[in-house]
């Protein structure tokens, strides 16, 4: 049997994406009750990092650790993939010791190449076009506060980066519709706008993709790599801030999720991160439970 990958949402189905999430919060549960769970037992994942990270590293080592497996970090500076190894040779000799790949970098295209050579899952972590573990982690958290997402509105304020992108497929996927509110020129990817145009808005005033909104989401103005713009984007995105004005005009039971790491007082204002309606830590929590349930699917091939 060839080897299931999760490179974007859309290589699993609906329902086994809403399956996936409602066994991460079985296992949360579990988990926050001291069970011991050995379903990964003597099964390795190999983790590539280049880009640096804390919540992915942790939660992906931690969640081998507790399913009785065990991970290995690797980086450009311990393997032959930063001296010039082709990427496909690389695949095939990791994924034949390996049970899982986790690889976290720049262009979505390494993951796909990786996946495309690798006998063993390959998951990716994030790239620079997608961050679909980050959705599984908030999908989770929404329908554990609020249950089913399914015709709720979702307001994304910011940067059409990445962590926009996946929640453009887990717009499709999950059945909500999506207000994007960015400035000109930092629009999403045209094409997947363009595949997605029925369930997904692009708009310029953050207070008119909030109003009535049932989520509120944002990330950093200016990710990893993009350092140099920091100014620019600083300028540009001044007035793209989730704070109570935004908050006041959402629904009045909306939740507020940031991926984190959060800049306080640029995206989000300061008191934000601790709003009542806030749920940034328990989605930062559960970026451990989903991806233990994903890893579960991926290797195993169930969830049980």
């Amino acid at each position: 049997m060839a080897a299931r990958h999760f490179l974007t949402l859309n290589d699993m189905t609906t329902t086994e994406l809403e399956d996936l999430v409602d066994h991460g919060t079985r296992l949360r549960n579990e988990w926050r009750q001291g069970t011991t769970r050995n379903s990964l037992q003597n099964r390795v994942l190999a983790m590539i990092f280049e880009k640096s990270s804390t919540r992915t590293r942790v939660s992906f080592e931690a969640g081998m650790t507790q399913l009785g497996g065990s991970a290995m970090f690797l980086s450009p500076r311990d393997t032959q993939l930063g001296r010039g190894e082709p990427i496909e040779d690389s695949a095939i000799v990791i994924s034949s010791m390996v049970d899982a790949v986790m690889i976290r970098t720049f262009a979505h295209e390494t993951v796909e190449s990786f996946a495309k050579a690798s006998r063993a899952p390959v998951i990716n972590a994030l790239t620079d076009e997608f961050h679909p573990c980050q959705l599984l982690a908030d999908m989770q958290t929404y329908r554990e506060h609020r249950g089913s997402i399914r015709g709720a509105t979702v307001a994304w304020i910011g940067d059409g980066n990445n962590m926009c992108h996946s929640y453009i497929n887990a717009a499709q996927q999950f059945g909500f519709h999506l207000n994007i509110a960015t400035p000109e020129g930092y629009e999403p990817n045209a094409e997947l706008l363009k595949a997605h145009s029925s369930c997904v808005t692009v708009m310029r005033e953050p207070a008119e993709a909030a109003r009535n909104a049932n989520l509120l989401v944002t990330d950093v103005w200016a990710s990893m790599g993009q350092e140099d713009e920091q100014k620019a984007r600083e300028k540009a995105f001044s007035n793209y801030q989730i704070n109570q004005v935004l908050m006041d005009v959402a629904d009045k039971d909306a939740l507020l999720m940031h991926c984190l790491p959060a800049h306080r007082g640029e995206e989000i204002s300061a008191d934000m991160i601790e709003h009542p309606n806030s749920v940034i830590w328990d989605e930062a929590e559960n970026r451990l439970h989903a991806q233990k349930a994903l890893l579960e699917f991926l290797i195993l091939n169930r969830l049980d």
